[in-house]
């Protein structure tokens, strides 16, 4: 009804600066999809323990399919509970896309020939478990089995024993299902932009302590890229002053090793 499309159209305009529980998360990812259907596509890719819906939200000129020739590229955020400012980045960075889209070339160029997905949430039970939103290990971080879903993937140089959890499955099904070429994800607690690989063995050099992937230079390039356009990650100092990153970039293995 007409009601119904103006409150949404409404909500969309207002993204307000504050935490978005589940439903108000999915309600507004819901309003975007009404308002913008051309080039949004929802969809849930799995559900978490408690049963929460895993959305994410598409945009692209194509945004239901892959198209030959137009990179999809995805984001994913929250996926410790507790580290909850990632969540709020990516839905504020859909306002920002969807309402710059045909106003701004750049934006425009950039949804017409990419295929953009944002998942602002992996953990949504650990989000909704989290009674103070931090980074240091508040009890939300984990899920609700109390598994580290960042430490929970197979991994590529040793056999990873942890138990795959219903929110892993969900975004390894995703990754099968696309064909994404370059991802990132938002975790909270350090200022840099930390890139591949976090393990390795001795073929990748991480003897040295550092892990190096074949594409060492591309990835490189790409978290200078980040880091420089950051008001400040490029200086390298930390959130705390306790870490420094040259640049504000660091290889994973660099900075801790890290399995699945």
């Amino acid at each position: 009804d007409v009601v119904g499309i103006l409150c949404l159209v409404s909500m969309v305009a207002s993204l307000d600066f504050k935490y978005h529980h589940t439903e108000e998360l999915e309600a507004y990812l819901k309003g975007v999809h009404a308002a913008y259907p051309s080039f949004t596509h929802l969809h849930s890719i799995g559900r978490s323990v408690e049963g929460r819906d895993l959305w994410v939200l598409v945009l692209g000129r194509f945004p239901t399919h892959h198209k030959i020739g137009i990179p999809e590229f995805k984001y994913v955020a929250n996926m410790h509970g507790d580290e909850t400012v990632g969540r709020e980045i990516l839905l504020h960075l859909i306002d920002f896309l969807v309402t710059s889209y045909r106003r701004d070339p750049v934006i425009t160029r950039l949804l017409n020939n990419t295929r953009i997905h944002i998942m602002p949430t992996m953990n949504p039970d650990g989000f909704e478990a989290t009674k103070v939103p931090a980074c240091y290990y508040t009890r939300g971080r984990y899920n609700k089995n109390g598994e580290d879903l960042n430490r929970n993937f197979p991994d590529a140089f040793e056999k990873n024993n942890a138990s795959i959890q219903p929110e892993t499955q969900a975004v390894m099904n995703w990754i099968k299902n696309e064909t994404f070429v370059l991802s990132a994800n938002l975790h909270g607690g350090a200022l840099v932009a930390s890139y591949t690989f976090d393990n390795g063995n001795a073929v990748t050099g991480s003897l040295e302590g550092y892990s190096r992937s074949p594409d060492d230079d591309v990835f490189i390039h790409l978290a200078k890229t980040y880091s420089f356009n950051h008001a400040s990650m490029y200086k390298g100092t930390g959130c705390d002053n306790r870490q420094t990153f040259p640049e504000g970039i660091t290889n994973g293995y660099s900075w801790y090793q890290l399995e699945g």
